[in-house]
């Protein structure tokens, strides 16, 4: 899977000191999903601990190998390899995921886009461009996505792309589907708390040892040895999306490297929106739209979600926050 390059990590946990609660804290750094997962887990003793991090690496790897698009043998890849050839019978987990992904395309118009993995990347944020694309082609690069051209069969379980050279790839909505899962997995194996977190998309249980909540440090990207806010977070999720380290700037104005799928033009106006809520793959896709949307129709996206709220900043440093958003910055 192309690992779309959005994802910054402006989180991360503060873990407080142990205690003699009979718990031990367990952390663990792999590389999954084209990206860095952390995995803490708080459990009675330090073997039961490290055999739950296996499992969760199992987990992590079973998905990857599933919806990865840049392993050839994975469901997804199949289903890119036929774009516009046949439908492809894809596990039920999968069908649903791309599912979820193309009712979060809807409520966007286009503004999320799974199908965005066939983007023509002629945005170069490297340094090396000097100049706007053409008007042309920047519509070009667009013509092979579009969320409309996936057609999906319930009954049958499958997936068609109709158009040659389309592609779906999940990103890190994959990795914030993947954190919610091993959750789950760890609650319901009486796992008394951690934390899985894939590059930034985190997914948040129980206590840490200490009997504390956890606390999730939001960075000001222009300022990234302050912390904003610590927030507790006893069984939730949070997501991060951000732009600080690369965008160009043409006749005065920033132009992110996120780019909207359904124009093929980037994001302008948002610095970083970090989104809090109970689910990590709904997080990210909120986060990820709301960097596209921009601040006015982004917080209108997140009113139909009611149980989440964000953080956003501004291109030029202003800190807004969502009404529902219960903490002081």
């Amino acid at each position: 899977m192309h690992k779309i390059s959005h994802k910054f990590l402006l989180l991360y946990t503060i873990i407080c000191c142990f205690s003699a609660h009979s718990q031990v804290l367990r952390k663990r750094t792999t590389l999954l999903m084209g990206g860095r997962f952390d995995i803490s887990i708080v459990d009675k003793d330090s073997l039961s601990a490290e055999q739950n991090i296996d499992i969760v690496i199992g987990e992590i790897t079973r998905i990857e190998n599933l919806i990865s698009d840049w392993k050839t043998d994975s469901q997804v890849s199949e289903v890119n390899q036929n774009a516009g050839i046949k439908p492809i019978k894809v596990d039920r987990e999968v069908f649903e995921l791309t599912q979820r992904a193309i009712k979060f395309s809807e409520i966007t118009n286009g503004g999320f886009d799974i199908s965005f993995a066939a983007l023509d990347r002629i945005w170069k944020f490297d340094g090396s461009m000097t100049e706007m694309p053409s008007a042309e082609a920047i519509k070009k690069s667009v013509e092979k996505v579009g969320y409309k051209n996936i057609i999906l069969d319930s009954i049958q379980s499958t997936i068609f792309l109709k158009l040659k050279g389309m592609k779906i790839g999940f990103g890190a909505l994959g990795e914030g589907y993947a954190t919610d899962k091993c959750r789950a997995m760890m609650i319901a194996k009486g796992v008394q708390a951690g934390i899985i977190n894939g590059s930034g998309d985190m997914s948040t249980w129980g206590k840490q040892p200490n009997g504390k909540d956890w606390k999730i440090g939001i960075t000001n990207p222009f300022k990234p040895e302050k912390i904003l806010a610590a927030v507790p977070l006893k069984e939730g999720a949070v997501t991060t999306s951000g732009n600080y380290e690369k965008f160009v700037v043409f006749n005065g104005k920033r132009y992110s490297h996120i780019i909207n799928p359904a124009t093929g033009y980037p994001a302008t106006g948002l610095c970083s929106v970090t989104v809090f809520g109970p689910n990590a793959e709904t997080a990210n896709g909120l986060s990820t739209s709301m960097m596209v949307l921009g601040q006015k129709e982004g917080l209108l996206l997140l009113q139909k979600f009611p149980d989440y709220s964000c953080v956003m900043i501004t291109n030029k440093g202003k800190v807004i926050k969502s009404k529902n958003f219960a903490y002081k910055l």
